[in-house]
This record gives C-alpha cells, structure tokens and sequence, in this order.
C-alpha cells in the first residue's frame, strides 16, 4: 500500500506540474487562475506543487480556466511517471 501513495504523490506533482506549464504558456499569474477557476490563489499554489488531492470538478474548472482538456493534463502526468521508467 505504500508504494501506491508513493505513486499517487507523484502522480499529482507531475498534474500540478503540467498545470503550471500551460498557466505560464497562457501568461496567467496564480491569482488570475484562482479567479478564472473560481478558487483561492493558495489553492491554486497547493495544486501546483502537488499538494492537493483535487475534485473532477475543481480539475474541470482549472482545466476550463486553461483552455486545455482535462486528458491533456493526465496524459502528461503519466508521462511523467511511467515512460521515463521505459
């Protein structure tokens, strides 16, 4: 059980990760995220840094902030993880 945590810490690092890349792809401070996604900018920091285990729908809302698809965010976490062990 403890290597799954392992792998879900991880997991939401490399979400938060990719959700920074495309907020400064987009020039959006952390405060205009928070508003655009209807959320507190230390929330919004705590997400980043992998911090928060977030709902689908706050992920939709930061997602939709970010005009980006939900998968796109998954799909580079689990690049992340797994294709680097390959």
């Amino acid at each position: 059980m403890r290597k799954s945590k392992q792998i879900s810490d991880l997991f939401l690092t490399s979400l938060g990760d990719s959700i920074r890349r495309r907020r400064v792809d987009l020039l959006l401070s952390q405060e205009q995220l928070a508003v655009l996604a209807s959320l507190h900018r230390t929330y919004v920091t705590e997400v980043e840094n992998g911090l928060r285990n977030i709902s689908m729908t706050t992920f939709l809302r930061i997602s939709k902030a970010l005009e980006s698809k939900p998968s796109d965010h998954i799909i580079a976490a689990e690049n992340d993880l797994f294709v680097k062990d390959e």
